[in-house]
């Protein structure tokens, strides 16, 4: 199984049932990849899931996370700072201490990343990140 990162606005949309990125969440309780987080990204995404789905849909998902053994919480130890959104650096953080195959992401900020050589993180958005876990299948 690939180690990825998953930023939150595409995790929050793959949640829902009637979402068309649901796949994402459900190859993710069917163990098709492993999710690296830290503590920042974990409560970035109980705040945003809260905010849009409620309290109950939030405490659903984190105890999810928690028992999933294909959900890995990693520690940052260095902070690159690659990123000028600090809200989008501990996903890179994240990536590149997890040695993560890549981030999933629709936000154009990670683009950015394309043209730095170290450390090297790819960002890949769903589509092609469907792509190659229909590959790994």
């Amino acid at each position: 199984m690939e180690r990825i990162v998953v930023d939150t606005n595409v995790l929050l949309v793959s949640i829902s049932e009637r979402s068309k990125l649901h796949w994402l969440f459900r190859g993710l309780l069917a163990q098709q990849y492993i999710l690296c987080v830290t503590t920042d990204i974990l409560a970035e995404y109980a705040e945003i899931i809260e905010q849009h789905m409620g309290h109950y849909v939030s405490e659903s998902v984190m105890g999810i996370f928690e028992n999933l053994p294909n959900v890995v919480q990693i520690t940052s130890y260095y902070k690159f700072q690659l990123l000028n959104d600090e809200d989008d650096n501990k996903f890179v953080d994240c990536a590149v201490a997890a040695n993560a195959r890549f981030i999933v992401s629709h936000d154009k900020d990670f683009k950015k990343l394309s043209s730095i050589d170290f450390p090297k993180v790819l960002v890949i958005d769903t589509n092609q990140f469907k792509e190659i876990l229909e590959d790994w299948s």
